[in-house]
């Protein structure tokens, strides 16, 4: 798993741009990590979505349970 974490990294998002400083670098892949790779990647142990798509659907089934009750 790591290992295709830091390819799709690499390939994605780090050498295709020229960082002129470490901190930058640094700084702008952790965001990257944040933003578009934990929020956006589909995950196969969720059904093939997001981890944002399946809060929402989380939360919503969670709603309804409740309003059910």
């Amino acid at each position: 798993m790591a290992e295709s974490f830091f390819a799709t990294l690499k390939t994605e998002f780090y050498y295709r741009r020229v960082w002129p400083t470490r901190d930058r670098a640094t700084r702008e892949v952790g965001a990257w990590i944040e933003d578009r790779y934990n929020r956006r990647r589909r995950h196969s142990a969720i059904g093939q979505i997001s981890p944002v798509d399946f809060e929402l659907q989380y939360s919503s089934d969670t709603a309804e349970v409740q309003l059910a009750a």
